[in-house]
This record gives C-alpha cells, sequence and structure tokens, in this order.
C-alpha cells in the first residue's frame, strides 16, 4: 500500500503530541484524522475507511482500552497502535490482549512511530488479502456458481446436498467441460471435511510410468531422478478430499492398487514396505461410458462399485437448453467485470444460434465464447454478428456424410485405419482427445491401434 493511499486515524486528547504526531505523519505523506476524544474516534472509525488507528490509552469519554475492542469488533483487519506512558508494561500487555497490532511509549522519536506505523500497514495489508483469497475460495466453491434451472441440474443439486454431509464415495459422469471438478468441489467445500485440503489429480495427464509414484509416493532412490522421498496425492489429501479426474485413464495395474488403497485406506511408497495409513474421501469422475469400458475390460468391475457408491450424471448443456440464458447472463457478468466493460445487452438472434449449435465443450465451451463475444465487441449490445463463425454456421456433418462413396468396391477397414491415422495425427497422439473426437471409449480407440498396427 503506497502511502498516498493510507489513511491514519490519531486518537489523544493532548492536543500538543496529537499535532506533532499529525504533522510527521503528513510530512511522511500519509493522510491523516485527528480526533482528540475516544467517542470522536469512533465516529471517524465507522463512517471512514482507516487503514491504520493510533490511540492513546488515557482519554475522556472513552478510554483507549474501549476504542480498541469496538475498531476491532467494526473491522478486525484494521491495525491498531496504542500510545502508553513510559514503564506501563501491564498497559501495553492488555492492550495487545484486547487486540492492539504494537504499542509505542511516550516519549518517542519521528522515526520510531513512523517504523511502527509502516510495519503496522504491510499487517494490515496481509490481513486484508488473506481474507479476500479465502473469500475468493469460498466463492468460487459455492454451489450456487454451478447454475441451472433446468430438472436434470436441480437433481444434481438435490444429490449433491444429500452427499456433501457425508463421507461417502461419489463417481460423477459427465461430458468434457460440463463441470465435474466444480461439482466436485461443492461436495467438499459443502461437507464435513470443507476446512480440510481439497487435491485434484487429473489421471490422463500423468504419463503412465509417473502415476504410481504421482499417486502413491516414493522413498527417496526408489528409481532414477528420486533424489529425494517425497509424497503422493494420497497422502497429501490426508484428512480431506482427493479428486480423482478422468478416472478412466487410469492403466489396469493402476487400478488394481487404487482398489486395495480404498480397501485398506492406507498406502505404500514406491521403495518402501511399510504402509501408511490415511483418512481421505474420495470423489472421482470420467467423461467415459465406465460401464462399457468393463464390458471392453478397459475398467475394472470391483474398482466401478467402489467408486459409484453414489453415482452422479452432470447433463450436456444441449441437453438441458433452459439453462443457457442464465449462464449466458452470468458469464457476461464475470467478463465484463473481469475486463473492465459495461454490461452489455444480447439480441434475440444471438440466443436463437446459440440454442441451435450443440455445444460439445459444454458449459466450459459456452463461458469462453460469451467471454470472447464481450472482449472482441465494438462496444454496445452483441449481435448476431459477434457470434463466432462455427456457432453461427454449425457443421451439418451430422446430418449426412461430408465424403462422397466412389463407384467401385471398398475395404472398409482401409478407410477405417486411415480415419484412425489422421484423427491421431490432428490430435497429436493423444488418445483420450482422438477417442472423443472419434467418438468411442479410450480402450475402444486402443482396440483398433493395435488391430492395424498403429501403436
Amino acid at each position: 500500500m503506497s502511502k498516498k493511499n493510507a489513511k491514519i486515524l490519531i486518537a489523544d486528547d493532548d492536543d500538543s503530541l496529537r499535532r506533532v504526531l499529525e504533522f510527521q505523519l503528513q510530512e511522511a505523506g500519509y493522510e491523516v484524522i485527528a480526533a482528540d476524544n475516544g467517542r470522536q474516534a469512533l465516529d471517524f472509525f465507522s463512517s471512514e475507511h482507516i487503514d491504520c488507528l493510533i490511540t492513546d490509552w488515557r482519554m475522556p469519554q472513552m478510554s483507549g482500552s474501549e476504542l480498541v475492542q469496538l475498531a476491532n469488533a467494526i473491522s478486525g483487519e484494521t491495525p491498531i497502535i496504542v500510545i502508553t506512558a513510559f514503564g506501563e508494561v501491564g498497559t501495553a500487555v492488555e492492550a495487545m490482549r484486547g487486540g492492539a497490532f504494537d504499542f509505542i511509549t511516550k516519549p518517542f522519536n519521528r522515526q520510531e512511530i513512523l517504523l511502527t506505523v509502516e510495519k503496522a500497514l504491510k499487517f494490515g495489508a496481509a490481513l486484508s488479502e488473506n481474507r479476500r483469497l479465502r473469500r475468493l475460495i469460498h466463492d468460487e466453491t459455492r454451489l450456487e456458481n454451478v447454475i441451472g434451472t433446468s430438472a436434470g441440474m436441480q437433481k444434481v443439486f438435490q444429490l449433491v446436498e444429500r452427499v456433501a454431509g457425508t463421507d461417502v464415495t461419489v463417481l460423477i459422469e459427465g461430458e468434457s467441460g460440463s463441470g465435474k471438478e466444480l461439482i466436485a468441489k461443492g461436495i467438499h467445500f459443502s461437507g464435513v471435511r470443507k476446512n480440510k485440503i481439497f487435491v485434484a489429480v487429473n489421471c490422463a495427464a500423468i504419463p503412465e510410468t509417473m502415476i504410481e509414484a504421482e499417486l502413491f509416493g516414493y522413498k527417496k532412490g526408489a528409481f532414477t531422478g528420486a533424489v529425494s522421498e517425497s509424497k503422493g496425492k494420497f497422502e497429501e489429501a490426508n484428512g480431506g478430499t482427493l479428486f480423482l479426474d478422468e478416472v478412466s485413464a487410469m492403466p489396469l495395474q493402476m487400478q488394481t492398487r487404487l482398489l486395495r488403497v480404498l480397501q485398506e485406506q492406507e498406502v505404500t511408497r514406491l521403495g518402501e514396505n511399510v504402509p501408511r495409513k490415511i483418512d481421505v474421501r474420495i470423489i472421482a469422475a470420467t467423461n467415459e461410458n465406465l460401464q462399457e469400458l468393463i464390458i471392453e475390460h478397459g475398467f475394472r468391475e470391483d474398482l466401478y462399485y467402489r467408486l459409484a457408491v453414489v453415482p452422479l450424471r452432470i447433463p450436456p448443456l444441449r441437453e438441458r437448453k433452459e439453462d443457457i440464458p442464465i449462464l449466458v447472463e452470468h458469464f457476461l457478468k464475470k467478463s465484463t467485470t473481469k475486463h473492465g466493460i459495461d454490461l452489455p445487452k444480447i439480441s434475440r438472434e444471438v440466443f436463437n444460434s446459440f440454442f441451435n449449435y450443440p455445444w460439445y465443450g459444454n458449459v466450459r465451451e459456452l463461458e469462453n465464447v460469451v467471454e470472447r463475444m464481450v472482449v472482441l465487441s465494438d462496444g454496445g449490445n452483441l449481435t448476431i454478428s459477434d457470434v463466432p463463425d462455427n456457432i453461427r454456421n454449425p457443421s451439418k456433418i451430422a446430418d449426412g456424410l461430408w465424403f462422397s462413396l466412389p463407384a467401385e468396391p471398398i475395404k472398409f477397414e482401409k478407410v477405417e485405419c486411415e480415419i484412425l491415422r489422421e484423427a491421431l495425427s490432428r490430435h497429436a497422439g493423444n488418445q483420450s482427445q482422438t477417442a472423443k473426437y472419434l467418438g468411442m471409449t479410450r480402450s475402444a480407440l486402443i482396440y483398433r491401434m493395435r488391430k492395424y498396427g498403429l501403436e
């Protein structure tokens, strides 16, 4: 906080001391308000934004002790410096216990008071920032931020409220961008573990060779590069919640280990033999149909039933298009606040184009589109010309083939192989993204890759 923005309130019935202190602080660049008694100081404190309060301990109408107590009740983040007589140790201790940041004794010099004020302002700024971050975390994890008035979302909300107060394992099913992690955070921060840690792991983003070490930790020297011991995500989440996103991407061998951890509630680090007890709530999520994966031998059936004690499905946005207006309104306010832009109105044609678009990227895609329109708009209302081309003119592939079949006979397997090869190339070999693009499960894609030697 710069000095020109800091406002200091002085409360002291000693006119000469108050004037000297006021002059010194003003000379140092602070804005100063002065009061000659505690009651007047409290009035200023209640009506003005004060960054630091300096008060004498002995004053008429209201003592320094009362002022400290009442000021703390109004704003616990504002640091208070108490002025005491030399040798009054008991007074200083009482002031600190009452909520004062620090004290100075008479007589004091200019440098002493300026250093104390500077420390107090830094302390107050840190308290304000911590409170802001706590409020931000709380706001971002409230269930109110998972928006929707449709029947499908109301069922989700009802189920979340029922499981939040328990420790039951939840499996959240839904397409990418539908808000699975937000729902998981809502369950955690509305539940009995809300004051404990929430740890999120994207199983699809961890290389198969590292997922065991990432989840369960390792001992120093357990493998090349293990230069020190490390906790795994299970230990890190001990006492709180571990969110396993894209759990369908977990290799079968790791599924077996995960099942054992869930059953025994203990983990063993790589390179160690002694298990460590853990107390972790598990919330898992997937964008694939795990029951189909079980049939294709890509996911363990016993693990599925261990994870899906309570299954929770988030409907895709195209199944709840009645939620689009309220979502758009929310994202509009969020984007305009973020970028300092006046809140625009949206034409009916924009909403019509939104209703006709399939939103395969779900709520995340809608949020990105709204922010893009806000940022790139020339100002004023948002019209159909502000809507991205791919949404104004959605692809018609779903209505028919995008290519023509030749007159001569073809080999279907050769066509399928080339489609797989092109799709893999387009997604840089990422199996999960390729499977999503082709509308199949990852295990089905791997089976076809092996069939055509595309591994």
